[in-house]
């Protein structure tokens, strides 16, 4: 019995014991992997960045470039020898032309923290995701850095109680955004036939900086729906032989031939007639155009692509006037004008929307305005009126793609087909 006694004692003994060395153990792990962690995150501290340089033993100066200051202004009051400006300024021209610094860009003194502080690096921003880095210290060197831009897709719809514009600014959309689709549909919709209850809706890219996350413009818009007088109007952005245009909900391109109009005008004076009395001469005649209204200097551009076959004074009252062929079928006429786009001459080469003169109300004119005419095969027709044929398609080989386009944009716009 008293032999029986002891051993149980030795086995409680060893049991206990074996319960101290184990907790022991752990508390001991425990403590080695505190240390551990404490030296991993003072070993894994990430070094901080600025321009793509590690800025951890430098100090940061950020200032702007001030009305009629120069690199030298600049450079001087931070002790920079005059070699080291001579040098930014002539053998760094092609990374960037320092004499095209301007009032209000952003510049930065990158400055080491040596028991004498000195500029070691500095960078001029060109503009919101562009810099320009020049060294001030031994080779003298000098790169362009791009800033990360991150790319988001947004939404915006709105009601259209007065104009497009003023529905974008009052809910606090980028107004970019309403020329965005006055390029998108110059072709399909008379902006200013824009009425009180038209709708909008857009799906967009925007684009941030990703070291403040400020945003910095809008990119492609991808798809947009605009109601206008009852009838919809669909634009989906689509990628086809390398090049990006809108297309309609069947595949049609949103880009005609002609533009829709040659300016942004107030209102149409006078439309097309073959018989209207003249507002000078009060001689009733024809009058084979369209008189566009609107302020001198008004841009003018011309409708579609072509050649300019004529440029002067027209004798019979147009006054300063233009005339574009564009192929075989069709010219148009640019008259009343206040003035020429520079470089615009007989037998130059316009694309499309190029800037062609400006609004004005030489000749027998009783005020500013555009006199725009549109001839087929040698004939007047209404512009007004005239069906612009539609520019290629989405091709036969590209139409599943279009369609997976589709159904993803309709998802977004919140729409089925």
């Amino acid at each position: 019995m008293k032999f029986r006694k002891v051993i149980n004692g030795l086995r409680l003994f060893a049991f206990y014991s074996m319960l101290v060395v184990v907790s022991l153990s752990i508390f001991s792990c425990g403590n080695s992997d505190d240390k551990t962690n404490k030296k991993e995150k003072k070993i894994t501290k990430e070094p901080e960045f600025l321009y793509g340089i590690c800025i951890d033993s430098m100090d940061v100066e950020i200032d702007t470039i001030k009305r009629n200051q120069f690199l030298s202004d600049i450079m001087l009051k931070k002790d920079i020898n005059y070699n080291v400006i001579a040098h930014i300024e002539k053998n760094h021209r092609k990374v960037f032309d320092i004499r095209k610094i301007k009032p209000g860009q952003r510049h930065t003194f990158l400055i080491s923290r040596d028991s004498i502080p000195t500029p070691v690096f500095w960078v001029y921003e060109i503009n919101r995701t562009d810099y320009a880095v020049f060294s001030l210290t031994d080779s003298l060197t000098a790169w362009l850095g791009h800033k990360e831009v991150e790319t988001r897709i947004e939404y915006a719809e709105g009601v259209i109680e007065s104009s497009l514009w003023e529905a974008m600014t009052s809910k606090g959309y980028d107004p970019y955004l309403t020329l965005k689709l006055s390029d998108i549909y110059a072709w399909t919709v008379d902006f200013f036939g824009i009425q009180p209850g038209d709708t909008f809706k857009v799906v967009y890219e925007n684009k941030y900086l990703k070291e403040d996350n400020s945003c910095i413009g809008i990119g492609n818009v991808l798809a947009s729906y605009l109601k206008n007088s009852g009838e919809g109007h669909y634009a989906y952005y689509f990628e086809q032989n390398g090049k990006g245009e809108f297309f309609d909900e069947n595949g049609a391109n949103l880009r005609k031939a002609f533009l829709k109009a040659p300016l942004n005008y107030r209102r149409i004076s006078s439309t097309f007639s073959h018989a209207r009395k003249h507002p000078v001469t009060k001689v009733v005649r024809p009058h084979h155009g369209v008189d566009y209204a609107a302020p001198t200097g008004t841009p003018v551009v011309t409708i579609a692509d072509g050649t300019v076959i004529e440029k002067g004074w027209d004798k019979k009252g147009g006054g300063n006037y233009l005339k574009v062929k564009h192929n075989s079928t069709y010219t148009t006429t640019y008259m009343h004008l206040n003035g020429f786009a520079k470089g615009i001459q007989k037998g130059s080469k316009v694309k499309q929307g190029d800037l062609i003169g400006y609004v004005g109300s030489t000749g027998m004119s009783t005020g500013p305005h555009l006199d725009f005419r549109l001839c087929k095969n040698g004939t007047y027709i209404n512009p007004l009126t005239f069906e612009s044929p539609s520019a290629e398609p989405v091709k036969e080989e590209n139409i599943a793609a279009f369609e997976e386009v589709l159904t993803i944009r309709n998802e977004e716009l919140g729409m089925r087909n």
